[in-house]
């Protein structure tokens, strides 16, 4: 069975979000990173190159595929903030309506800007999708 490539790394997530070329976007994953450690209660990992993560959770899949996932996380990407587990949580589909502009996938909601969307509803979609992957699907 192939080994999942997106794994905790040990590189400083700081350092990470320093990096990223685009300043709005760099300025909202320093913003993002103090919003889920907040409500996450955790501190923030690296999970592949791009991937800033909160929390984790084993998942194995009916085919028999398994591995370790962050429960909720963000990828300042060029094209847009990429948010991970946010999709997850029972109140998703009432929230999404109300976050403000936003793009959605199955697992990943992408949003131009922080600025774009309500930052009251995003933090209560962290909550619930951080919530519900700790409660609904962590294995210990």
């Amino acid at each position: 069975m192939a080994e999942n490539k997106t794994q905790p790394t040990y590189v400083p997530v700081e350092e990470f979000l320093a990096a990223v070329e685009h300043p709005g976007r760099r300025a909202d994953g320093f913003e993002l990173l103090d919003i889920m450690r907040d409500i996450t209660g955790q501190e923030a990992v690296m999970w592949g190159p791009t991937i800033v993560g909160f929390g984790s959770y084993h998942y194995k899949y009916g085919s028999g595929r398994e591995g370790d996932s962050a429960a909720v996380g963000f990828s300042p990407r060029k094209a847009n903030l990429a948010l991970y587990g946010l999709t997850f949580g029972p109140d998703a589909e009432r929230l999404l309506p109300l976050l403000g502009k936003h793009k959605a996938s199955v697992a990943c909601l992408y949003i131009n800007k922080l600025d774009d969307v309500d930052r009251g509803v995003l933090a209560e979609m962290i909550r619930a999708g951080y919530g519900h992957v700790m409660a609904e699907l962590h294995q210990p």
